[in-house]
Order: C-alpha cells, then sequence, then structure tokens
C-alpha cells in the first residue's frame, strides 16, 4: 500500500543549503521509490546537476516559465537543436505539442515542484512535427541522433529520451535510419530509452521503442503493480505511470540518479554489463520488483529507484563512510 501521495522532500543544493519540493507526480514517484531515494541520499547525490537530458521530441514552447526560468541562476534548457529544419529553433510546428511537457517528470524544477533529476539540464531537440509519428520519421530523428552523437560531450548529455510513439502494435523491429545512430549511441555509453505506446495492445509495442539499442519502457498503474498500455517480451522495464511517454520520463530522470550513484561509488559496472547502459539496466532489472502481466503471462521488472542506489552503494565505496572515518 503506498503511503500519503503528497510527500514533502528535503534535498541539499547547492551544498549546505536545504531545499524541499513536491513530486511533480505524487503517486507515481512514491510507488517507484523515487521520493524515497531523494531523502536517502541528499547529503551524496545532487539530483542531476552537471548533466544533460536529451529530449527528442516534437519542440517545445521555450517562453514555458517550467524552462525559461533559471534555477539557481542556471538555465534548464541548455541547448536547442531543430533537425526537421536544421536550424536552432525547436518551437512547436505543424501538430506538434507533446515536447512541451515530456520533460516534467524527469528535470522540473520550478514553482516548488520537482521532476525526479530535478537538477538537470535539457537539451531541447525537435525531430519530428508530432509524437504521434510513423517510420518516415526516422529521417530526422536520425538528424536529431546524430547531433546528440556531436554534442554529446560538449553538452554533458548521457541519456536521450526518445519519446515519439507511432501508436502500432510491432512484435519486431523495423529496419529504420535511426539503427546506426541508436548502436553508435549505445556503444558511446548513452542511455536511450522509448515509451512503448498507450493502446493496451498485449502483442506488440510502438516504433522507435521496438528497435534494437533503445530500451522499450512500459507502465504500471500508479499505486499498483497492474500492467498497463503497451508491452510484449520486448519490454526491458516497466513504471509507475498512466502513459508510458511519463513512464519513460521518469526513468530517463532514475537513469540520471544512479549514473551518479556509480561515480561517486566507483561502482564496478562492468561485472553486470558490456556497456554502461545495459550494466544499468540490469541493475534496474535485478533490484525491480517482478511484475506478472495477466494478459501476456509475461514477467517484468518495475523500477525501484531506491533499491537501485542501494544496491550501487552497497556494492561501491560510499564516499560518506569515508567521510565518517575522517571525522573519527
Amino acid at each position: 500500500m503506498i503511503r500519503s501521495i503528497f510527500i514533502t522532500a528535503i534535498c541539499l543544493f547547492p551544498v549546505g543549503r536545504l531545499v524541499a519540493g513536491e513530486p511533480v507526480e505524487p503517486l507515481a514517484f512514491q510507488h517507484a521509490r523515487v521520493v524515497d531515494a531523494w531523502e536517502a541520499y541528499s547529503d551524496v547525490l545532487t539530483f542531476g546537476k552537471n548533466q544533460t537530458l536529451a529530449l527528442l521530441d516534437d519542440g517545445c514552447k521555450l517562453s514555458m516559465p517550467e524552462w525559461s526560468t533559471p534555477v539557481n541562476g542556471v538555465p534548464k534548457v541548455l541547448v536547442t537543436y531543430d533537425s526537421v529544419d536544421g536550424d536552432d529553433d525547436p518551437r512547436h510546428e505543424g501538430r506538434g505539442y507533446h515536447g512541451s511537457t515530456i520533460g516534467v517528470p524527469s528535470s522540473l524544477n520550478f514553482m516548488g515542484k520537482w521532476g525526479v533529476a530535478y537538477n538537470n539540464q535539457v537539451a531541447i531537440i525537435r525531430g519530428l512535427e508530432c509524437c504521434h509519428c510513423n517510420v518516415a520519421d526516422s529521417l530526422p530523428l536520425s538528424r536529431g541522433l546524430q547531433w546528440v552523437i556531436d554534442h554529446h560531450k560538449k553538452y554533458r548529455i548521457a541519456v536521450v529520451n526518445l519519446a515519439p510513439v507511432d501508436d502500432l502494435a510491432h512484435a519486431k523491429p523495423v529496419d529504420t535510419e535511426i539503427d546506426d545512430k541508436l548502436a553508435q549511441l549505445r556503444e558511446l555509453g548513452i542511455w536511450v530509452s522509448a515509451p512503448t505506446g498507450n493502446h493496451g495492445f498485449a502483442n506488440g509495442i510502438s516504433w522507435p521503442a521496438c528497435q534494437p539499442n533503445c530500451f522499450a519502457i512500459g507502465a504500471v498503474q500508479p499505486g499498483e503493480d497492474v500492467v498497463t498500455q503497451d508491452r510484449d517480451a520486448k519490454v526491458d522495464l516497466v513504471v509507475p505511470a498512466s502513459a508510458t511517454s511519463s513512464s519513460n520520463a521518469i526513468l530517463c530522470g532514475s537513469v540520471m540518479l544512479l549514473s551518479e550513484a556509480i561515480e561517486k561509488t566507483e561502482y564496478d559496472w562492468k561485472s553486470d554489463g558490456k556497456n554502461l547502459p545495459e550494466a544499468m539496466l540490469k541493475i534496474f532489472q535485478t533490484t525491480g520488483k517482478p511484475v506478472t502481466d495477466d494478459a501476456t503471462k509475461l514477467t517484468f521488472q518495475r523500477l525501484d529507484l531506491k533499491a537501485a542506489l542501494d544496491h550501487v552503494f552497497a556494492h561501491g565505496k560510499d564516499p560518506r563512510a569515508s567521510a565518517k572515518k575522517q571525522d573519527q
């Protein structure tokens, strides 16, 4: 049973200064143990500071105060790009709307509301006209992914939220122009994941989540371990949310916290996977809660962020333990 959904968490940012925030999706964050993670690691993690999340979607209304308001003097939007038009203006065109809000669960830090990695920055990339897409959008999306490949070091991009869905049930991958880019990003150690779709399919998931080298993120009902939305055997992880776009956004923020924990504890991730993204997925799966889906009879692992961080801190070099020894 999930405890009270109205939670105030206390974290340190900058160091020595207490800031209180309320989760943007209270029930889902509590279910995935995001709030527990904030509380347990407020003295050692920065929750996204100096990390950038690339939001690859249908553009963004940059004038929204959520994105235009600096946080402690730091711009929330670090950089923008439009891979459809080849310029730096990612504003919505045509039917676009989704990219203005997709970063909220992962990254918001505004008016006391927090996303998972609320101290991160975002790179907003308009890669297509509308998030409800088709495989023909692979061309501009591949250019957006290439931009990440070319600029990830400059802008400290370690995570990509590949947000579009084509709303079809794919049981197998579809050969498209993004595939080589996804393979390159995996080799570079950059996490890329996509939502599975929201039609209740039990025999396939949306493109591009169905592609190799793209993690497919499904959903369970917030507050209940009941699998919902689109799923099949390709699903890598399920996360509490009403729609899989939010599930994936929550997970992208969680990846940033896990990545920081691995770095600070010098955790040996190579025992979990041949590259960092695959190792982090293995940690999330190993520490997650198994949930069996009645419709497919498949068992998926549900995100437990606190357990994932606990695992890394227990098997790495906890910097807090070293600090205690020095104080003694």
